[in-house]
């Protein structure tokens, strides 16, 4: 490469390009959410948690990582996370190898695999999982499971987008805060009656 004339070099050469991403693979990028704890990347294991966010995690990684107060920021307490009730894959067999095209867990109305090709959600207030499309049908009011009553802030979408699961999260932190002050104010008035 001296350009002496006798060697013509070419535009790569030459020029260097920005090399684009490769294309991430999208059924490995699944199983990693819906097998995989977000915090340690180790298999789940029950029992199984959801923050706010409704990313998954394995719960003995979430209670080492906040005694050792290496947790998310949004995780500061077990309070910040509920435990999943899920409905075990009677298909799913348990033999030491992934099985990619079973998923462990299954939603309990509709039978849906969750393995990230329909949408899945838990519920705040008690912790089970259904598919979205369960939950449409059967509306919000009462867990058709456990019968514990719940709104449309307790609907946390599992491993959903950033900013549709942030809006909710943020709605439980206010209500709980709004609940807190109703709690603290009747406190307060049941000991001015006592005197």
């Amino acid at each position: 490469m001296g350009c002496d004339g006798g060697t013509i070099p070419r535009r790569n050469e030459l020029v260097k390009v920005k090399q684009k991403p490769e294309p991430r693979d999208q059924t490995s990028h699944l199983i990693f959410q819906w097998r995989y704890c977000n915090l340690t990347q180790q298999l789940l294991q029950r029992p199984i948690v959801t923050c706010g966010l409704g990313k998954l995690y394995n719960k003995s990684a979430i209670i080492q990582a906040i005694i050792n107060r290496e947790s998310p920021p949004h995780i500061r307490t077990l309070r910040d996370v509920i435990t999943l009730n899920l409905t075990p894959n009677p298909e799913f067999r348990e033999n030491g190898t992934d099985q990619i095209d079973v998923s462990p867990y299954i939603c309990p109305v509709t039978g849906l695999e969750m393995s990230g090709k329909y949408r899945f959600v838990a519920l705040w207030s008690c912790g089970c999982v259904f598919s979205e499309r369960a939950l449409k049908e059967i509306g919000v009011g009462a867990c058709s499971r456990c019968q514990e009553a719940f709104d449309e802030a307790d609907v946390v979408v599992l491993n959903g987008l950033e900013g549709e699961v942030r809006v909710k999260m943020d709605m439980r932190k206010k209500r709980k805060k709004e609940w807190r002050k109703i709690q603290r104010i009747k406190k307060v008035r049941v000991g001015e009656n006592l005197q």
